[in-house]
């Protein structure tokens, strides 16, 4: 125990004096699975939350081949420039074959990562629904406290699991495509309702026309949406990652979000929300991991599976039975 009390100071001192070799051991320590390094995981957290709650919490999300890495090198380098110190949480898609993870982005931002003022931490999703990683949450925690005032949380792609992003940052944006008329079809709406700013890239060259048309088609698509906040017009925006054009722009759109939510008292609200449904969403993978890691409920849950495979029993039934079986033994 002594040990371990040693490795949360040694660690909680570096990531406070703002060293990235701690922040990294400490995250990495915040995404081990392993019951002994969550334990000193928590002891660590716990001491970094007082230093923790200031930064500015952005989600970027967008189809493949918007420009996502592009954009946030461009977005970062901009806030370094303005004073600001910037992590990117790049959450890369994990193999359901292998487990393994491109963890490329590093390579994608190059400029970026050379900054001293940047932080850049690849992470694998491993299968995580919501394009993020099951410690995202705590991860940013870790860099807020390191002194990270922008945090920026890339995920995987677009689609309806990825409504999780949306509910651990304080504004989400939603990079498009300028091929509107198709785009729109692609994008689920349930995204589009989400987004605090959309924003159409690669509004450069031959492109540059469709982007600006892209623009007006979206904006006439939100008079179809239920609204996010009241009295608040998500904007739309374009811009070129490629060429830094739009990227104050964005960020401008970020802050006056900020502002409209503060003197509301909304960024609170928010906040209180995000962490009771941040409760929950760890009470279920804690119980999760408590079951499948029961020796006797994995011997119950293959006999209850032959019982699926003859028709014998519903998946409901074997849950529920699965569950009885578990609380059962959990309480001897």
């Amino acid at each position: 125990m002594s040990e371990q009390i040693d490795i949360a100071s040694t660690l909680t001192e570096g990531v406070l004096a703002g060293r990235r070799r701690a922040l990294a051991r400490t995250i990495t320590l915040i995404e081990s699975t392993r019951p002994d390094d969550r334990e000193q995981a928590n002891n660590l957290l716990a001491r970094l939350l007082p230093h923790a709650g200031k930064a500015v919490r952005v989600g970027i999300s967008g189809v493949p081949g918007v420009g996502k890495s592009t954009f946030i090198e461009a977005l970062g380098l901009f806030l370094i420039e303005k004073g600001h110190r910037v992590a990117v949480l790049a959450v890369d898609p994990s193999s359901k074959i292998s487990g393994g993870s491109i963890l490329g982005d590093k390579v994608r931002m190059e400029l970026l990562s050379r900054e001293e003022a940047a932080f850049i931490r690849p992470s694998p999703s491993s299968g995580s629904l919501g394009g993020v990683t099951r410690r995202t949450r705590e991860t940013m925690i870790a860099c807020e406290a390191a002194g990270y005032d922008v945090i920026l949380v890339e995920t995987v792609g677009v689609g309806q699991s990825e409504v999780t992003v949306a509910e651990m940052v304080d504004f989400f944006m939603v990079l498009l495509l300028p091929g509107a008329g198709d785009e729109i079809q692609g994008i689920k709406k349930g995204i589009i309702e989400l987004a605090d700013g959309l924003v159409v890239n690669k509004a450069d060259g031959e492109l540059e026309t469709a982007a600006g048309r892209a623009v007006r088609h979206y904006r006439n698509a939100l008079h179809f949406t239920m609204p996010k906040l009241r009295d608040y017009t998500v904007p739309i925006l374009k811009t070129s990652a490629l060429k830094g054009e739009g990227i104050d722009e964005v960020w401008t759109s970020v802050l006056k979000h900020r502002a409209f939510m503060k003197e509301r008292g909304l960024l609170t609200q928010l906040r209180r929300t995000q962490n009771h449904g941040w409760f929950h969403a760890a009470l279920r993978d804690g119980l999760l991991d408590r079951l499948y890691a029961n020796g006797e409920v994995h011997q119950r849950m293959q006999l209850l599976a032959r019982e699926m495979d003859a028709d014998r029993k519903t998946p409901h039934q074997c849950a529920d039975e699965l569950i009885a079986f578990f609380l059962d033994r959990a309480g001897e």
